[in-house]
């Protein structure tokens, strides 16, 4: 049984050691070339010394047109072989050397790379630990005089011969920001460039060559299909080449760019800012959602919901026997399958609904098994889109009923992660038939809602099992996601209701601004006014401070005075009579002098005094 490998994470692998291991794998080298036979010279003389056994290699050079024709040096590996391709256009060139390799991986080659002598086997350690990787290497860009090719072929370090270059900038941000690309898995198909890349071929069986209806962008499409067909992409630092002169996307970033662009976000919905518009479809759906007929009202309120939902990406395959229906004209009231023609005709014109009896496609990354009659609400399929990409699930599924008949569920399924299952288990990828729309089994059975047939019911289990392995499952409750059971036909949101909804909602958000902004300037007066207020508060406390500073003075002034007048009064007593009482309390003194002592009997008069003689 193959390895398990959960999302991108390679590194659970340990290849062997460079020249400590014994190969088996063929390996065919598809170089697609046109003109440039210097280049094609020295790209064959590097493949000539390569590590990896000469009897296990084939390369297969195909001439795209070139005039004059290209033809095969001297110097070059023992099976090679050129072929020529009219059909202008690297697609068509690389398809046709596809079509002609017979090996058990597939390296893709640009005709301007030279490889280092170990690049080959460095890429094949890789392959023989599991049949779905995809391997690239690690290219510098040189800008240094081509040497010979007899130099090449004789060189054990390239690097002597092209030093300085430049590394692949994009590559290396890639890697580097995402972990080694274990860090965002639905993102590591742009690794896949064809300068430098291995595949195995059952991958590539599976996801199909290249699309000849691109003009560029090619490489980055087959990387996504790579990756729908279950791929893990692994960066190989020890696969190393130097390209001869910059790239095209060096010399031409935003031509590049606004070309690819325009091309690529039709086939590759994981590039979701490539799909800005909100109504418009694209090739490649994000999220198809598969629904088997059943009665017209129940059928058509489910179809209906999912189209008038918030995921405009969206498309629905309506599974039934439409080979076979042939309308009743002359009775059709009594037409057994009356119903089967109403849905045809109901959506016959719908270009989101197509008719499939078995085949579900295997493009869009995102499939929702979900049965006829139940209703998501307007935003459940968004809701349940976010909790397989936030959580990196293989598949999440939905209980929408229970009880003693039997469990409904309906089944979100990553396209990756179910093609995984199938490389591991080395089966087929499960039925295409939209299983959730089967009869209800009964609970206790613990068999997937998509089973058809009880037969099937322990390789479903096997499918669910690798799938919870290699990427994760949840289950939750439909009934939380908005999920309901139709009664009858909701009516569903026209988009002029929508968009005066908008206008209101958007009427409302000027109205509620311009009261956020009118209470702004009102809280912007009152802290003006606060400010006044609080100057005035500290003038206030300013004026009390000094009012306080002139009472105090004043009562320390007055007390001197009081002290001074007290102290004079006291000396004046002291000075006539010392043992006269307190002031205030003294009698009324007699307006006469004593006389002094040893005055005799002289008298001596004074005012109010009678003389000796009287």
């Amino acid at each position: 049984m193959t390895l398990r490998i959960r999302g991108n994470d390679y590194t659970v692998l340990d290849p062997p050691a460079l020249g400590g291991w014994t190969p088996s794998l063929r390996v065919s080298v598809v170089i697609p070339a046109y003109d440039g036979q210097e280049k094609l010279d020295l790209a064959l003389a590097g493949l000539s010394a390569q590590s990896y056994p000469a009897a296990l290699v084939e390369v297969v050079v195909v001439d795209n047109g070139s005039s004059p024709a290209l033809r095969l040096p001297e110097i070059r590996p023992a099976g090679t072989r050129l072929i020529r391709c009219e059909a202008p256009g690297r697609a068509n060139a690389r398809n046709a050397g596809l079509a002609a390799a017979t090996g058990d991986v597939v390296h893709w080659l640009d005709s301007d790379v030279v490889a280092d002598r170990y690049e080959v086997e460095a890429h094949m350690r890789w392959h023989h630990l599991a049949p779905y990787l995809v391997v690239t290497s690690y290219l510098r860009f040189t800008t240094a005089p081509l040497p010979s090719p007899e130099t090449v072929a004789a060189a054990d370090d390239l690097a002597k011969l092209f030093e300085p270059a430049e590394p692949h900038e994009w590559l290396v941000d890639l890697v580097e920001r995402t972990d080694g690309l274990t860090a965002t898995p639905s993102r590591a198909f742009s690794l896949h460039v064809g300068g430098a890349t291995s595949v195995n071929r059952v991958l590539i069986d599976a996801a199909g060559p290249m699309d000849e209806e691109l003009i560029l962008g090619q490489d980055t499409e087959m990387g996504y299909r790579l990756a729908q067909a279950g791929a893990v992409f692994v960066p190989e630092p020890l696969a190393r080449g130097f390209h001869l002169g910059p790239s095209m996307r060096m010399r031409d970033k935003q031509p590049i760019d606004r070309v690819s662009h325009a091309l690529i976000g039709d086939r590759i919905p994981q590039y979701r800012w490539l799909r800005a518009h909100p109504a418009r479809q694209w090739k490649v759906p994000y999220l198809e959602v598969v629904v088997e007929a059943g009665g017209y009202e129940e059928t058509r309120a489910t179809i209906d919901a999912v189209l008038a939902g918030t995921v405009p990406d969206v498309s629905v395959l309506l599974a039934g026997p439409w080979d076979t229906l042939v309308p009743e004209r002359r009775a059709p009231l009594t037409d057994p399958r009356l119903d089967l023609s109403l849905l045809h005709g109901h959506y016959a014109y719908e270009g989101r609904v197509r008719f499939v009896a078995a085949d579900a496609g295997r493009l869009a990354p995102f499939l929702l098994r979900l049965p006829a009659g139940w209703v998501p609400g307007e935003d459940t399929l968004a809701r349940l889109l976010d909790l397989a990409v936030e959580g990196g699930h293989g598949l999440v599924g939905v209980l929408l009923a229970e009880g003693a008949e039997g469990v409904t569920a309906a089944r979100l399924e990553r396209r990756a992660a179910f093609a995984r299952a199938a490389l591991v288990l080395g089966t087929p990828a499960p039925p295409e038939t939209p299983p959730s729309a089967a009869p209800a089994v009964p609970a206790s059975a613990e068999t997937p809602a998509w089973t058809h047939e009880p037969a099937s019911a322990e390789a479903a289990r096997a499918y669910d099992d690798v799938v919870d392995d290699v990427y994760g499952a949840l289950w939750i409750d439909g009934e939380t996601l908005g999920f309901t059971a139709a009664t009858e036909p909701a009516p569903a949101k026209g988009r002029r209701m929508a968009y005066r909804s908008r206008l209101e909602t958007e009427a409302e958000v000027v109205k509620l601004t311009k009261e956020i902004e009118r209470l702004r300037g009102q809280v912007g007066k009152w802290r003006d006014e606060a400010g006044r207020w609080r100057k005035t508060a500290v003038d206030l406390r300013r004026d009390v401070g000094g009012l306080r500073r002139e009472i105090a003075a004043l009562k320390t002034s007055r007390l001197r005075t009081v002290i001074k007048r007290i102290s004079v009064r006291r000396a004046g007593t002291s000075r006539t009579a010392p043992d006269a009482e307190p002031l205030g309390n003294a009698p009324a003194a007699p307006e006469t002098v004593p006389e002094p002592p040893g005055a005799g009997g002289t008298g001596i008069s004074g005012p109010g005094r009678p003389s000796a003689g009287g």
